[in-house]
């Protein structure tokens, strides 16, 4: 098996009882967790309208967490850049890169981070999406390079700056995109995983290498929830479990301790909807966690696997990028 790189996902989670300051700190305390472990990158996710998530100015909190470490990458995964300006968007990560060099990321996607009437108030155009995703994403790259000086528009800060672009998908489309543009490509497996594997597939087979990448770089994002047993990390995933029934019951109220039961809580239709999307979840003690990633990679073979992890104590969701961290180390070292 080759070798592979290990990050982070966090979408700033608000938990029941907790205030968004407590949110804030501990993403900044996970970051500072994840770079003493050497994770690669700590991205974060732009959504709105959440009670549940608290990383809506996406741009100022990567800002606060790269502040509060000293090496590891931190960037977006991502800006939903059809709900921006290019042009504001080139400039706030062009300041980032300005006061945090050769550490920040930009990932984009053309989802909305939110529901329809939200994705009306942020000015979306639901009609031009399709062909205004694409065109903003050449617009980003215009206004990062040095040739864009004699433009009448220029991003400053921005502007000759080398910020790595990243497109992000939930289905096929993206993948077709960001072969085209020879751009490394992440795809959201942690909530939608039906296409990640054709996905994958067209992504590598039409691949065109670019002065950005020479050859395809693939991010996949899952679920993790490990622990010392592997009693108690499936009692730690009830918490994961709630908040996607909270998705299909469209209730978006802050993440909840876990339950001894889930039986409880769902329904049998509503179970096999939530484990269905929870597809590539890995949940388990070290041993158990080896064996998942080692079956997830037999079957991927990805660059980077992005860990997204809804534990409810902040101890514990320390303890289980940790223990990711041994898992993988021995995997790689058998």
């Amino acid at each position: 098996m080759k070798n592979f790189e290990l990050s982070v996902l966090d979408l700033a989670p608000v938990k029941q009882g907790k205030s968004i300051n407590d949110t804030f700190q501990d993403s900044l305390s996970l970051a500072r967790h994840a770079e003493s472990l050497d994770y690669k990158r700590f991205w974060l996710a732009e959504h709105h309208n959440m009670e549940s998530i608290a990383s809506s100015a996406t741009s100022v909190l990567i800002g606060y967490i790269a502040n509060g470490t000293r090496t590891i990458r931190v960037g977006s995964g991502g800006i939903m850049l059809p709900n921006h300006s290019s042009l504001v968007i080139a400039e706030q990560f062009g300041t980032l890169e300005s006061l945090f060099p050769g550490r920040i990321d930009l990932g984009l996607g053309r989802a909305p981070g939110t529901d329809g009437l939200t994705a009306q108030a942020l000015g979306r155009n639901p009609a031009a999406i399709n062909q205004q995703f694409p065109r903003q994403i050449l617009e980003l790259q215009k206004y990062f390079s040095k040739e864009n000086a004699d433009a009448l528009v220029r991003a400053i800060p921005g502007e000759g700056l080398d910020i790595p672009l990243y497109i992000l998908g939930s289905s096929t489309d993206s993948a077709f995109l960001a072969a085209e543009l020879g751009l490394p490509y992440a795809f959201a497996g942690h909530f939608a995983p039906e296409q990640m594997e054709m996905a994958f597939n067209i992504y590598r087979e039409h691949f065109e290498p670019s002065s950005y990448s020479e050859k395809p770089y693939i991010i996949a994002c899952v679920n993790g929830i490990a622990a010392e047993t592997s009693e108690e990390a499936h009692k730690m995933s009830t918490t994961l479990f709630q908040a996607f029934i909270n998705i299909v019951r469209n209730d978006r109220k802050p993440f909840a301790p876990p339950v001894e039961n889930m039986d409880d809580i769902w329904s049998p239709m509503e179970r096999s909807m939530v484990l269905q999307k929870l597809r590539y979840t890995f949940i388990g003690d070290q041993s158990e966690v080896e064996g998942q990633l080692k079956r997830f990679q037999d079957q991927f073979n990805v660059d980077e696997l992005m860990v997204n992890a809804h534990i409810y104590d902040h101890q514990k969701r320390l303890e289980s990028y940790h223990i990711f961290r041994k898992a993988k180390a021995a995997l790689v070292a058998e």
